[in-house]
């Protein structure tokens, strides 16, 4: 398949019971010195949800029948991000980056040669290591969310 013009960023979480908080995974590269959540294109053909799964499956083994949900974050990357530019012809020059959030029960990974490790962190420690803005928005939409689902579910008990 061919490479589709978008890109897709995937934010695992889970609660952890013992420390009565969310915790979100992020991921180090091995072809860099810094930290992010899942992220990689989509390719021709598939939807956004599509390559969400498909990015998780490939980069850290999370199953597909996971619960998944879009954020409404959304960026855009600039082609020359990517090591082909043109490969979507010389009209493109910014892709779109879609954003999902997937809960994981258990917080086992398996890593692919993308990553060399990954961490489960609070709200805070994730934000102040993860490199790009895109995946600190993301981050930030998420926990809010979660804070808020945490709210609601107090005050209706």
């Amino acid at each position: 398949m061919s490479r589709a013009p978008f890109q897709i960023l995937v934010l695992p979480y889970c609660f952890n019971d013992a420390a009565k908080k969310h915790e979100y995974a992020i991921f180090k590269r091995s072809d860099g010195d810094y930290w992010q959540f899942i992220a990689g294109g989509g390719e021709t053909g598939e939807t956004f949800l599509e390559a969400a799964k498909r990015e998780s499956w490939e980069e850290a083994k999370i199953p597909e029948e996971a619960q998944y949900f879009q954020l409404m974050t959304s960026n855009s990357i600039p082609v020359n991000a990517f090591t082909d530019p043109l490969q979507w012809g010389r009209d493109i020059y910014v892709i779109p980056e879609i954003c999902f959030a997937v809960e994981l029960r258990g917080n086992k990974m398996v890593l692919s040669e993308e990553h060399t490790e990954y961490q489960w962190l609070g709200y805070e420690d994730a934000y102040n290591l993860l490199k790009y803005d895109s995946n600190k928005t993301a981050l930030w939409e998420l926990n809010q969310r979660l804070l808020k689902t945490v709210s609601n579910e107090l005050t209706n008990q």
